[in-house]
């Protein structure tokens, strides 16, 4: 049996194309961007991609839906950013909880920048999680680093999963990978493919895991891999964070220079496969990959609270595991 997801603040598809390889179908893509909403359209015609604001969907149009997902706007809560929390505009985290009350979906993932879980937003969080309960949810949270689940970069993400007390019951959060992969294995074969001679020896040097992608916003940020820390660590790996290159490097290109990304590069990195197209010029393509939920992190959650709707003896028994490790059934 399918079971259907509503994708909110759904950007580049990161999370739905992971949730569709889990085994999801998706009912509807909710994102107002224009170029985002282009991408999903041009990679997934199939998709009812809704071209909107959150606050413009009707939850009550999707009653039945078996779960709604979605990463918020992370600004809000951004060690990047001011850290408005909930007095910044783009928190929409009151908006995703009206679909959720309107909807009522079995289950909800939502997803958010590390530091919601900072103490300085433990009040806002402890508030979301008594409005989930109170509608009907038992909820938790982690953070999750895509490194640990297939992702050449550390990126970690807060990620709560809320469902009914069945199905919650059964859910068990996903296993991690036990080998890492770096960025020279993943990229490696590009920055050769226009026949660059450096390209074997950089990829033995980048032998690490990359630092968070930074996609930026419409106000702040480009096409580039962030300021000045991050750019240190790309260095680090071999890579120039100061722009994205619209080719791997040539052959003439000197062996003793950091080369710098492409898109394919960077969407690699963040986990997308070569398959998926972005819409729209370099800084809006890169903003999409960069603001992502790595589609393997997406994949692997999905997985398990696929796991969780079947019900099996395995889910619980395990289910049992992760509890008495974390000492709830202690």
């Amino acid at each position: 049996m399918m079971r259907a997801v509503l994708e909110i603040c759904a950007g580049g598809g990161g999370q739905a194309l992971g949730l569709e390889s889990a085994g999801f179908d998706l009912a509807g893509a909710v994102e107002i961007d224009r170029q985002a909403c282009a991408t999903l359209r041009l990679n997934r015609p199939r998709w009812a991609v809704l071209e909107k604001s959150v606050g413009d969907v009707e939850g009550r149009d999707f009653r039945g839906v078996d779960v709604i997902a979605g990463g918020v706007p992370c600004p809000p809560f951004s060690i990047a950013g001011k850290q408005l929390g909930p007095e910044d505009e783009r928190n929409l985290f009151p908006e995703a909880l009206r679909l959720i009350a309107e909807a009522r979906p079995a289950a909800v993932m939502l997803e958010n920048v590390p530091g919601f879980a900072s103490a300085r937003f433990s009040r806002y969080r402890a508030g979301l999680l008594r409005r989930l309960r109170g509608l009907g949810y038992e909820a938790e949270w982690r953070v999750l680093n895509a490194s640990s689940f297939g992702v050449p970069q550390l990126r970690p993400r807060f990620v709560i999963i809320a469902a009914t007390a069945p199905i919650m019951a059964r859910f068990f959060w996903p296993d991690e990978t036990a080998q890492r992969l770096s960025v020279g294995r993943a990229i490696g074969d590009l920055m050769g493919a226009d026949g660059w001679p450096g390209a074997a020896g950089w990829a033995r040097r980048a032998s690490g895991i990359a630092p968070t992608l930074v996609g930026g916003s419409k106000k702040h940020g480009g096409p580039d891999l962030g300021p000045t820390r991050a750019r240190k660590q790309w260095a680090a790996l071999g890579v120039d964070g100061l722009g994205i290159a619209d080719a791997p490097p040539q052959p003439e290109f000197p062996c003793n220079r950091l080369p710098r990304l492409t898109l394919r590069m960077a969407a690699r990195i963040q986990g997308f496969p070569d398959t998926w197209q972005f819409s729209g010029g370099k800084t809006a393509a890169y903003r999409q990959i960069g603001n992502a939920l790595p589609p393997p992190v997406a994949h692997a959650v999905g997985a398990a609270l696929l796991e969780a709707f079947a019900g099996g003896v395995r889910t619980g028994r395990r289910r049992q595991e992760q509890l008495f490790a974390a000492g709830a059934l202690a």
